[in-house]
C-alpha cells in the first residue's frame, strides 16, 4: 500500500521536500499509523507531528483512525495564517496569483433584493506585533483551499438561515505580496446591512480559522514563517 504525503510551508522547509511516498506492507493503515511512521522515518518532521492537522484528498480528518486507502494523498496541515460557479464568470471561490478585484465578485453575489453589499479587504500592512514589514508571501494547498472556502461560504449561509443574507463569495491571493496589496476579498449580499455586516465578520473568522493559507513575513532582518492557529474545519 502506498500513499502520498503533501507538505506545505515550513514543514517543507524543514523536510526539504514538498511530498514524501511511504509504503506499508499491510493496507490496515490508519491516519494514527501513518503521522507514527513519519515520525520514525522523518525525524526532523517528528516535532510538529503532534500540530499538524491531517487532510486525506483535500478533506480535514478528524478521527486519528480513520483508515488509509492504497493511491491516498494525505497533506499535513500546520497552523494556518491566517470550485468556480459557473452561472458567473467570475467564480465565487478562488485562489489565485492574479491582483484582486473586489467588483466582480461584488457582482457575482449581488440578487435584485439585495439592499446590502458588506465588501471586506484584508490587506498587507507595513508592521506586525511591533517590527516592520516588507512584504508578505503567501502559499496554500490550493485545491483544498478551494473546498474550504466554498464550505465557510456554506456555513455562514447556513448560520444566517433564518435572516435574509442572499450569497458569499470568497477570493484569496497567494504568492509574493507588497505592503498595501489586497490579500483577501470577501464579500457578502443581503437584505439589511446589519445581516450582511455579521455574516461577513463571520466568513472572514472562519476563512482565518480554516482554510489552508500560510504566511511568511519579509523584514528588514529576514524572513520567517508567521505562526498560525490549530485548523477549525468548516463542514464540507
Amino acid at each position: 500500500m502506498r500513499v502520498t504525503v503533501r507538505l506545505f510551508a515550513g514543514l517543507r522547509e524543514v523536510a526539504g521536500s514538498d511530498a514524501l511516498v511511504e509504503e506499508f506492507a499491510s493496507s490496515d493503515v490508519t491516519v494514527e499509523t501513518l503521522r507514527a511512521r513519519l515520525g520514525e522515518a522523518h525525524p526532523k518532521l517528528g516535532p510538529y507531528l503532534s500540530g499538524v492537522a491531517i487532510a486525506v484528498n483535500e478533506e480535514y480528518i478528524l478521527e486519528p483512525g480513520t483508515r488509509l486507502h492504497d493511491g491516498d494523498t494525505v497533506a499535513l496541515i500546520p497552523p494556518i495564517s491566517g470550485g468556480a460557479d459557473t452561472a458567473n464568470e467570475t467564480p465565487k471561490f478562488l485562489v489565485t496569483h492574479a491582483v484582486l478585484d473586489p467588483r466582480p465578485l461584488r457582482d457575482a453575489v449581488m440578487r435584485p433584493a439585495s439592499g446590502a453589499c458588506v465588501v471586506f479587504e484584508g490587506v498587507v500592512r507595513d508592521h506586525h506585533e511591533g517590527h516592520a514589514v516588507v512584504r508578505l508571501q503567501y502559499e496554500a494547498y490550493e485545491e483544498m483551499a478551494v473546498r474550504q472556502l466554498e464550505a465557510v461560504a456554506r456555513e455562514t449561509l447556513a448560520a444566517f438561515a433564518a435572516r435574509e443574507v442572499h450569497d458569499v463569495g470568497i477570493h484569496h491571493r497567494v504568492g509574493m505580496l507588497e505592503v498595501g496589496e489586497t490579500s483577501l476579498l470577501v464579500v457578502v449580499s443581503a437584505a439589511h446591512r446589519q445581516d450582511a455586516f455579521e455574516a461577513a465578520l463571520r466568513a472572514v473568522d472562519r476563512v482565518k480559522e480554516t482554510v489552508p493559507v500560510w504566511k511568511k513575513e519579509w523584514g528588514p532582518d529576514g524572513a520567517q514563517w508567521q505562526e498560525g492557529v490549530q485548523p477549525k474545519p468548516a463542514a464540507s
